[in-house]
């Protein structure tokens, strides 16, 4: 016998809005599947606005509005019957997210959770890292986002530490990263991979999986530190038209994605890990997972 439910999020990063429809199969016996039914990405750079005047601007409070009302609607058809709606980096910090909030229940009737850099480490953890990760290994966890970075080490299947910094794309752009922040991270990182021998780390968000894409690898293949390497070195050297014209990479991708790359290869130098896993999953999936076995 099988029972199908559907599940939505939203998740309402920095760079980009997200809403994942989900099925999820339950059969007699068999372990529940959650299989991916729809995806909308809406790119409304909510940091761009709180990073560098501190709130939300009136345009993209309106965006965000038409892109919740259509998020609404696309639940109504796909017949979602529970959904959850997360914040992160950029309505953290902004002056008016309650204002935000607030308007967006009102003209969208969606209800907006804004979660903390811990919250939102420990719904991707807890509810999508475990079947990607062997309970004899250690593996260091990293989430670039837009607003904030999370970190979170793994051995023997447990999690033994996690932690998020301002330290994400859309700053970077900006310049608003200081340097105490990268020394913070790098001082995090070493201490706590300091104990074990083979750190191997795991990468997730857009940009991470863009550059993945790229490659042409195999979902169960790695990156190493030498080919992430030769990525940045040849994104560099483009400029932000060409890698549109000659990537098709979008225009809000264009730019965040060399930041992003950047934190990614610190990471891994400074954990001594050589391989970078990427297996597709990330904030949304882990709200659906997080609602289905009531952690959230």
């Amino acid at each position: 016998m099988i029972n199908i439910k559907r599940y939505a999020a939203i998740d309402i990063g920095s760079n980009a809005m997200r809403l994942l429809v989900s099925n999820i199969v339950e059969q007699d016996g068999k372990d529940t599947q959650f299989n991916k039914s729809s995806l909308v990405r809406v790119p409304i750079r909510l940091g761009q606005d709180v990073f560098t005047v501190g709130e939300i601007s009136d345009e993209n409070i309106e965006r965000m509005i038409d892109a919740m009302k259509a998020f609404k609607l696309l639940m109504k058809v796909h017949k979602v019957e529970r959904y959850k709606a997360c914040a992160t980096s950029a309505m953290r910090e902004a002056d008016n997210n309650s204002d935000v909030v607030e308007i967006i229940l009102k003209e969208a009737d969606i209800q907006i959770d804004i979660i903390d850099g811990k919250k939102e480490a420990a719904i991707i953890a807890s509810s999508d890292l475990k079947e990607y990760i062997a309970t004899d290994k250690t593996y260091l966890y990293v989430d670039v986002g837009g607003g904030s970075t999370e970190f979170s080490l793994f051995s023997n299947g447990k999690i033994i530490a996690s932690k998020s910094f301002k330290n994400g794309t859309v700053r970077m752009l900006n310049n608003m990263v200081n340097e105490i922040v990268w020394v913070e991270i790098e001082k995090w990182i070493r201490l706590n991979t300091a104990p074990f021998e083979d750190v191997t780390m795991i990468g997730s968000g857009g940009n991470i999986n863009k550059l993945f894409k790229m490659t042409g690898k195999q979902q169960d293949k790695p990156l190493t530190y030498l080919s992430l390497n030769a990525q940045y070195a040849m994104l560099n050297k483009m400029t932000y038209d060409q890698r549109i014209s000659e990537l098709a990479l979008n225009p809000d991708r264009a730019d965040v994605i060399i930041p992003a790359t950047k934190i990614y290869l610190n990471a891994m130098k400074w954990s001594g890990a050589r391989h970078l896993y990427v297996p597709k999953i990330g904030l949304s999936d882990g709200i659906v997972k997080a609602m289905y076995y009531g952690r959230i």
